[in-house]
C-alpha cells in the first residue's frame, strides 16, 4: 500500500517541481533583459496564474471522478465525464481568454507605471493564446491520473520544462518581445504538447475508447450537477486559499521593501515545501477514489491514514531543516542584513506553518477522494479569510491588541488559521471514512 502511494506521488512531485522550475526560468531570463522586464514578468505571471488556475480548479473534479469509475470498471461513465470536461474547457477558456485580453481592471488595481503596465498587458494578451491548450492538458493529465498512470503527467511537465529555454529565447530575443515572449513561449509550448498528447492518446487502445471521436454530445443535466457538486466546492476552496495568500502579500507590501523581500523569501519556501505533501494528497485522492469504486471502504481509510502519516513524517523533517537552517537560507536569498534579519523570523514561522500545511492538504485531498468537498470549502473560506487574513490585519497593521507586528503578525495569523483548518479537516476525514464503512450511502 505504501509502495502504491509512493509510485503515484513521486511522478506527480517531479512534475510539480518542473512547473516551479519553468517559472524560475522565466524570472532568470527576464532578469537578464532588464529590470523592467523582470518586474513585468513578476506582476503579470501572478495575474495570469491566478486567472488560469481559477479556471483550471473546476477541472480538479475530473481525477477523483475517473478514479471512482475506474475502480467500478464503469467505462461508459468515464467517457461521459471526459466528454463533459471538454465542454467545460470550452466555456472556461472563453472566460479566461476574455479576462486576459482585457486586463485594464487588473492594471488599474495595481496602479503601475505606464511603461510597466504596457509590458504586463502584452504578457497577459500573449498568454491568452495558450489557455485552451493549458486547460486541455489539465483534462488529459486528469485522465491519466484517474487511471493511476501518473508517469505520463510527469513526462508532460518535464517536456514542457525542457522546451521552455529555447522557446523563451526565440520569443524574447528573436522576436524582440521581451517579457511578453515568456508568455508566448508558454502558449506555444503548451499547444505543441497538447497536440502531441492527443495524437499519442488516440493510439492507446485503453485511452482511445474514452476519447470522443467527434464533437462531444451536450452533457446531461444529471452529469452537470454531479460534476459541479464535486468541482465547484473544489474551485471555491482553491479560490479562498489563493486569494487570501495573494491579499496577504499585497497588504504586506504596504510595510516597505524590506518586509516585501522577506515575505517573498518565506512565500517561496512555503511553495517549495508544499509540493511534496500536495503530491501525496493527489495520489491519496486517486487511491481512495479507486478503492471506493471497488467497494473497499476499509482500504480507502487505510490509504488516507497512510498518506497522513507519510505527510506528517516528511513535514517534521522539512520543518526541522527550515528551523535549523534559517540563517544560511536567509543569507542565500539576500545579502541585505535587514532582509536577512526579518527573513529569519519568517522562516521560523514557515517551519511551524508547514506542519499544518502538509496535514491540511493531504486531509482535504483525501476528502476529495470521498467526493466530500462542501465542508472543506466553508472551513477554508471562514478560517483563511476570517482568522488568517482578518487576524493578520489585526496583528500586523493595527494597534488594537498590541503594537503592530508587521509581516510576522500576518504569518502568525496565517499559521493559526491553518492549524484550525488542519484540525477540522482531520476530524472530518475520520468521520467521513468511518461513515463510508457503514452500510448505506455517504
Amino acid at each position: 500500500m505504501r509502495r502504491a502511494l509512493l509510485r503515484l506521488s513521486l511522478p506527480l512531485y517531479i512534475g510539480q517541481m518542473a512547473i516551479v522550475a519553468s517559472g524560475l526560468i522565466d524570472t532568470l531570463m527576464a532578469g537578464r533583459l532588464s529590470t523592467l522586464d523582470l518586474a513585468a514578468v513578476g506582476v503579470a505571471a501572478s495575474i495570469q496564474t491566478t486567472i488560469t488556475m481559477l479556471a483550471a480548479s473546476l477541472l480538479m473534479a475530473l481525477p477523483p471522478l475517473l478514479a471512482h469509475h475506474a475502480g467500478a470498471a464503469d467505462q461508459a461513465a468515464m467517457r461521459r465525464d471526459m466528454e463533459q470536461s471538454l465542454w467545460w474547457v470550452f466555456g472556461l477558456s472563453l472566460l479566461a481568454m476574455l479576462t486576459l485580453l482585457h486586463p485594464a481592471p487588473w492594471l488599474a488595481l495595481a496602479q503601475l507605471r505606464p511603461a510597466l503596465a504596457a509590458k504586463v498587458a502584452a504578457y497577459l494578451q500573449a498568454s491568452a493564446i495558450g489557455v485552451p491548450a493549458m486547460l486541455l492538458l489539465r483534462v488529459f493529465m486528469g485522465l491519466y491520473a484517474g487511471l493511476a498512470r501518473t508517469r505520463p503527467v510527469m513526462l508532460v511537465n518535464l517536456l514542457y520544462l525542457a522546451a521552455k529555454p529555447a522557446l523563451n529565447s526565440l520569443c524574447m530575443k528573436g522576436l524582440s518581445m521581451g517579457a511578453a515572449g515568456c508568455a508566448l513561449a508558454s502558449s506555444i509550448d503548451a499547444s505543441l504538447l497538447c497536440l502531441g498528447l492527443i495524437v499519442w492518446s488516440r493510439r492507446q487502445p485503453e485511452l482511445r475508447a474514452l476519447l470522443p471521436r467527434a464533437l462531444p454530445p451536450w452533457p446531461a443535466a444529471a452529469d452537470v450537477r454531479r460534476f459541479l457538486h464535486l468541482g465547484l466546492p473544489i474551485a471555491m476552496t482553491f479560490a479562498a486559499d489563493l486569494s487570501a495568500f495573494t491579499l496577504m502579500a499585497l497588504l504586506i507590501a504596504r510595510l516597505g521593501t524590506i518586509a516585501v523581500a522577506a515575505h517573498q523569501i518565506a512565500a517561496n519556501l512555503v511553495v517549495l515545501a508544499f509540493m511534496w505533501p500536495m503530491s501525496l494528497g493527489q495520489a491519496a485522492t486517486l487511491l481512495i477514489g479507486r478503492a471506493l469504486g471497488e467497494r473497499q471502504p476499509e482500504q480507502a481509510r487505510r490509504q488516507a491514514r497512510l498518506a497522513i502519516q507519510l505527510a506528517l513524517g516528511c513535514a517534521l523533517a522539512v520543518s526541522l531543516g527550515l528551523a535549523l537552517g534559517a540563517a544560511p537560507i536567509a543569507a542565500f536569498y539576500s545579502p541585505d542584513p535587514q532582509v536577512q534579519a526579518l527573513a529569519r523570523t519568517l522562516i521560523h514561522a514557515v517551519a511551524l506553518y508547514h506542519l499544518a500545511d502538509a496535514l491540511q492538504v493531504v486531509a482535504v485531498s483525501a476528502l476529495r477522494g470521498y467526493h466530500h468537498t462542501l465542508l472543506p470549502m466553508l472551513v477554508y473560506t471562514v478560517c483563511l479569510w476570517g482568522i488568517g487574513l482578518g487576524g493578520g490585519i489585526l496583528l500586523g497593521l493595527t494597534p488594537y491588541l498590541r503594537a503592530p507586528m508587521g509581516a510576522p503578525g500576518f504569518w502568525l495569523a496565517a499559521m493559526g488559521s491553518l492549524y484550525v483548518v488542519a484540525l477540522l479537516m482531520l476530524l472530518d476525514l475520520a468521520r467521513v471514512a468511518r461513515r463510508a464503512i457503514r452500510p448505506g450511502p455517504l
